[in-house]
């Protein structure tokens, strides 16, 4: 067996041989790391979106529910108003001699 020779260039060689692994697993996790926030970030963007088409229909329904509210106020409205409306006389008294 041959024994490995510690020299300067050896020990140089050395360090940026590791320096290029670390470089290179920072690159792999930042590229896993962006990968993963565009990911979240088109889940975020998938919710708001199926959020938006709930709310319409919750919308659409309030507004149904407005519109029936709405007619029965009025009806209670007119009935209200007949109510309080002075009595009208329909047959007229005539005094008749007989």
């Amino acid at each position: 067996m041959s024994k490995r020779q510690n020299t300067v260039t050896r020990f140089i060689e050395d360090i940026v041989d590791d320096t290029k692994d670390f470089v290179d697993d920072i690159l792999d996790r930042a590229k896993d790391l962006e990968t993963d926030l565009r990911d979240a970030v088109k889940d975020v963007i998938d919710d708001d979106e199926s959020t938006v088409s709930a709310s319409s229909s919750d919308v659409a329904g309030l507004q149904a529910a407005l519109a029936e509210l709405t007619a029965k106020v009025n009806q209670l409205a007119e009935l209200q108003l007949a109510a309080s409306a002075p009595p009208r006389t329909t047959s007229s008294r005539r005094s008749t001699a007989a």
